[in-house]
């Protein structure tokens, strides 16, 4: 089957708002080129482009020292988060709104690379690099994201890893902690006969923090390597840097998805029911990446090849073999499925006198993906009718493949003790989906003197490819095409304060098991601010508009607790809000400094259409209603107080109540994520040639919430972790 889809700008709404920059962040310069990707930061003067941007450097990064991406996100506005393991090993991250389920509708990179398993085929992040060796994070939204598909409705994370040092460099990082708590990270780069290099490998690991009935760890081990190479030179007044990049990384984590009753929460919130003891995740990554960056007097182009390939097998409980009720039902109504509560939590035997069999159908996702292509972008100025235009453009061919291999085992409970039951092992989900994309964009920023306007267009071509395994007659070609146009503009009110505005249509591609007749995910995006900064005070607003004309959503393990496959239309969607960010450093006196910050973001969604669905986070849905997972108000204080030597920096975030499902009729209906307020604290002293120590706590008052009840069960966060660690550069 083939459909061809070109989805067209509809009309322009505006909307008022203000917008901030991320306290700390660094300029960007020519080095910078093959990892960061546009933003254009500046702490002591005004930013004029257009567009959400934000930067988070090396040095915030190093405040807190968090190995969790989502409590480094929470300090950049518009951000939506759902928490699932504690520690951050499978994000779900949403901007604006958007559902976080793994991270799907946001586009992932690392060095301005999609990083995602299979962006295109199956944007599930079940893959998520490891931010400790990161150096910056950069987030685009509105706008500003138009570069960085192909899923454009919501905005685009790119991880920077260290580039190579100009001399000789290197430094250790150890640290431990509570629940087993271990990292050990190290890294060195130099440069020879104008061959540059740099090694780095990392080791994180945890015995967890959950106690798992019948004994065992709950933790996880992961490890990452890296290695660059580059080459500079010079010809004809155009520099020239030819690069390498490999990465190895490997993870086991003993993680599941089965979570409590709330009656078990409020008793042991940190249980792990003895069902869950087989769980394991095994992963591993490869990528290699050749580049070649030229920077010329008024252009810069980056040219880079790449193939990522990733494996991974998880296996966990999918549920009762002789029982169609859901492991969600039995631990939200314990009481009416005694029987089977009673052989999840190990009370009961599987075969037990006088009672039903209740073996445990316990299953392994097995999964290969691989994506590969290559992608040129280029920045170049022109005068032309006497005006200035910055024009920025790409284009990239992309391949990326999914490969599923699911099968399951019979286990059974046996005082209390989960063991095989008998060795068969039963074939599941068997199926191919696989993308081949091409896409371009083009961007045209003309100065027309303080007003600084952006006008681009973004292409996708993808053709796709589904077929099932087990039956050679269930397959599926499909071919879509799209144009995404773009306007963004600042106009510069003075040297310290500025307007800026956004329009631009956003896209999800959907998978290549979906049918080519379903309309697509699209939705018109708004934005409209202001910002001051006076090098002292910086301080922006954002308000946003996202008018989905077609919201879809596809049902998985980690939201519907089912195998990947159905998707479901929710129509028309409003999701709208305000971003605020602010920052100061006060000099208490000659010797101590106070920085502090403040992110705000309200957000609110509305259905615009009522329907009946059999989406696990919808069922029946009225107009008006909102959408599940988003809270209205989040907000993060941070604060810091820096001498000689020595730092201490607090941060408090809090996130307002969330609700598991929009309407009513399903099973966690009526069901609330409490609001949660947690208090991280580090501090740190630099003994100068001879390093640095630090100590961290993160959730210094011990708080105890539900982060989740998706996809079986009540879910806690991390409780207090407290870690030591010194580190030393050379």
């Amino acid at each position: 089957m083939t459909n061809s889809t070109k989805l067209t700008q509809s009309a322009i709404a505006v909307t008022l708002a203000l917008i901030l920059p991320f306290a700390n962040a660094a300029d960007e310069n020519s080095d910078d080129g093959l990892e960061h990707i546009t933003i254009i930061s500046h702490y002591d003067k005004l930013r004029t482009e257009a567009g959400s941007a934000t930067l988070i450097g090396e040095a915030e990064l190093e405040k807190f020292e968090y190995n969790d991406i989502h409590r480094i996100l929470a300090s950049v506005p518009g951000i939506n988060i759902r928490e699932e393991d504690g520690y951050g090993l499978r994000p779900n991250i949403g901007f604006r709104g958007v559902t976080p389920e793994r991270s799907k509708k946001i586009s992932i990179m690392e060095d301005g690379v999609l990083i995602g398993p299979s962006p295109y085929s199956a944007p599930a992040a079940y893959y998520f690099p490891m931010t400790t060796r990161m150096t910056a994070v950069e987030v685009f939204k509105g706008p500003a994201a138009i570069k960085h598909g192909p899923q454009t409705v919501a905005g685009a994370l790119n991880l920077v890893t260290r580039q190579i040092p100009e001399f000789s460099e290197g430094a250790i990082d150890l640290s431990v902690g509570a629940d087993g708590y271990q990292k050990a990270h190290a890294h060195f780069g130099s440069v020879v006969n104008n061959v540059g290099f740099l090694l780095e490998g990392v080791t994180l690991k945890a015995d967890g923090f959950k106690e798992l009935d019948g004994g065992g760890d709950t933790g996880f081990v992961k490890n990452d390597l890296l290695a660059k190479f580059n080459y500079k030179f010079e010809a004809d007044g155009i520099e020239h840097t030819l690069g390498l990049k490999l990465s190895y990384s490997d993870e086991e984590s003993d993680e599941t998805y089965l979570g409590l009753t709330d009656q078990d929460f409020a008793d042991t919130p940190y249980r792990r029911y003895a069902a869950s003891q087989p769980a394991l995740m095994d992963t591993e990554h490869q990528q290699i990446m050749f580049s070649h960056f030229a920077d010329g007097e008024n252009f810069s182009v980056a040219t880079r090849v790449y193939r990522n390939d990733y494996e991974r097998a998880w296996k966990k409980l999918n549920g009762l073999l002789n029982s169609s009720v859901s492991l969600q039902k039995i631990l939200h109504d314990p009481e009416t499925y005694e029987l089977a509560y009673g052989v999840i939590s190990g009370k009961i035997d599987s075969v037990a006198d006088g009672l039903p069999t209740q073996f445990l159908n316990m299953g392994t996702n097995d999964r290969e993906y691989y994506s590969q292509g290559i992608q040129v972008d280029a920045d170049f100025e022109q005068e032309l009718f006497g005006f200035t235009h910055n024009i920025a453009a790409g284009v990239r061919y992309h391949e990326d493949e999914i490969e599923r291999k699911h099968f399951e085992e019979t286990y059974e409970m046996v005082s209390g003790i989960a063991q095989k039951a008998v060795p068969d092992i039963r074939a599941a989900t068997q199926d191919i989906e696989s993308t081949k994309a091409w896409s371009v964009y083009i961007e045209d920023k003309i100065t027309l003197d303080a007003l600084t306007l952006g006008v681009g267009v973004r292409g996708e071509f993808m053709d796709m490819h589904y077929q099932d395994q087990r039956n050679a007659d269930l397959w599926q070609d499909k071919s879509t095409h799209i144009w995404l146009p773009s306007i963004s503009g600042f106009y510069q009110l003075s040297e310290e304060s500025g307007i800026l505005f956004g329009v631009h249509e956003g896209f999800v591609p959907s998978s290549p098991k979906r049918r080519a007749s379903e309309e697509l995910e699209n939705s018109i995006n708004y934005e409209f601010g202001g910002r001051f900064n006076d090098g002292v005070t910086q301080f922006e607003v954002v308000s946003f508009f996202n008018d989905y004309q077609n919201l879809t959503e596809t049902c998985g393990f980690s939201n519907c607790g089912i195998i990947e496959g159905e998707t479901f239309s929710g129509g028309e969607v409003d999701v709208y809000g305000v971003e605020v960010q602010f920052s100061q450093s006060y000099p208490l006196n000659l010797h101590i400094d106070i920085p502090y910050s403040f992110v705000y973001t309200y957000t609110q969604s509305e259905f615009k259409n009522s329907f009946q669905s059999s989406f696990a986070q919808w069922g029946l849905v009225d107009a008006g209603d909102s959408l599940p997972y988003l809270a209205d108000h989040q907000a993060t204080f941070n604060i810091g107080f820096s001498g000689s030597g020595w730092k201490v920096n607090f941060s408090v975030k809090y996130v307002d109540e969330m609700q598991e499902v929009a309407g009513t009729g399903e099973t966690l209906s009526g069901s609330i994520v409490p609001s949660s307020t947690t208090l991280d604290l580090s501090a740190s002293y630099d003994f100068d040639q001879y390093g640095r120590v630090y100590a961290k706590v993160d959730n210094v008052f011990d708080n105890v919430d539900i982060v989740s009840r998706r996809p079986y069960g009540a879910r806690p966060g991390k409780p207090r972790q407290v870690s030591v660690g010194y580190k030393y550069a050379f």
